[in-house]
């Protein structure tokens, strides 16, 4: 598996101003081993509130969600889901066709939302789709328009830049029902979402006796940080590769950096320490010791084979944080529906 890079959206938590987001990520897979062919998750500043998956049900992620009961919620997110999931799943054919592939692995993705600057009240959206790790189409907010870095997707752009109803629907979901909602999430659980920072418990770890030493940081809240090496003082960028800040079950989040020490002489590695920055609170830094050195453990990993592709944008969040969320859970709100074409051919494209 080529793992995604890809950098989160960091929310800013603090009794200052506050910019909230609320993002969606669909994933839609074909022939992906141990890994269900759609999930779909909805996070509030970066912690996970719903999940979706093979199951068939919406559910919620935090206790807080669950006192939202107006007007049938939870029923009317499963059945938005499922219907959902049909359309992906088509989609992902049409998509192979355009492609002219036949068999093979496949993703199909889709990740929007809006954020909301709680003082300026400034709200921003996006609304992105993907294709086996490349950028398929997405939404230009200020133009209200799709545009198409593919040229297999242009037919997808052309129908829907030319539905007026389509796009009215779609700037009013983004600018007005989308911070709607996100509020009505950030009031239910303010008491979580805006708690005071968590420090995270660091550990040294390795692989094997050969493999590069990982600096592992977990339990830290809110993801608003940095982790880098340093030696003598000074950041060090050779042989450095840092990791992704992921999500915990418990609402906190974890990342690593590792560093390849193989041409350094063991009796130099007490100059080596990790330094972890966390938003508003003094700098925790970490000698490193032999002795303090875990070998036969890693961070944890993403399930093999799960999805193929290389780096095409943002839009790559979504398979990185589904995939994830997914395995470390592995036990949103309705939004305009569009389609390429209310017709049943196989050329239709569901976003």
């Amino acid at each position: 598996m080529i793992t995604f890079v890809f950098l989160l959206l960091l929310g800013i938590h603090s009794t200052a101003a506050v910019t909230h987001s609320l993002k969606y990520f669909y994933t839609a897979s074909s022939n992906v081993q141990n890994f269900p062919e759609f999930v779909a998750v909805g996070l509030v500043d970066d912690v996970q509130i719903i999940h979706y998956d093979n199951t068939k049900r919406c559910e919620p992620k935090q206790d807080w969600m669950k006192n939202i009961t107006e007007d049938g919620y939870w029923e009317r997110q499963t059945q938005w889901l499922f219907g959902t999931q049909q359309l992906f799943k088509a989609s992902i054919e049409t998509a192979k066709s355009r492609f002219n592939q036949t068999g093979g692995v496949h993703i199909f993705q889709n990740m929007y939302g809006c954020e909301w600057d709680d003082e300026t009240e400034e709200v921003t959206g996006y609304d992105q789709f993907g294709y086996d790790g490349e950028d398929f189409v997405s939404l230009n907010i200020k133009t209200n328009a799709w545009i198409a870095p593919k040229q297999q997707a242009v037919i997808t752009t052309y129908k829907w830049n030319n539905d007026r109803g389509l796009m009215k629907s779609q700037k009013n979901y983004l600018t007005q029902i989308c911070p709607g909602w996100l509020k009505k999430y950030v009031d239910y659980g303010r008491s979580s979402l805006m708690r005071t920072a968590d420090l995270p418990s660091v550990s040294f770890l390795k692989k094997s006796s050969s493999s590069p030493v990982s600096c592992h940081a977990t339990g830290f809240y809110p993801n608003r940080t940095k982790m880098f090496w340093r030696k003598d003082g000074e950041e060090v960028h050779d042989g450095v590769v840092k990791g992704e800040i992921l999500p915990n079950n418990d609402g906190t989040f974890q990342m690593s950096v590792d560093i390849d020490l193989s041409s350094v002489t063991p009796e130099d590695w007490n100059k080596y320490e990790c330094v972890f920055q966390l938003s508003g609170v003094r700098d925790d830094v970490h000698r490193l010791e032999k002795t303090k050195i875990r070998t036969g453990h890693g961070p944890s990993e993403f399930p093999t084979g799960a999805v193929i592709g290389g780096v095409g944008g943002l839009l790559l969040l979504a398979s990185i944080i589904v995939l994830a969320i997914w395995y470390n859970n592995n036990n949103g709100f309705k939004r305009t529906n569009i389609s390429d074409t209310s017709s049943s051919s196989s050329d239709d494209l569901c976003p």
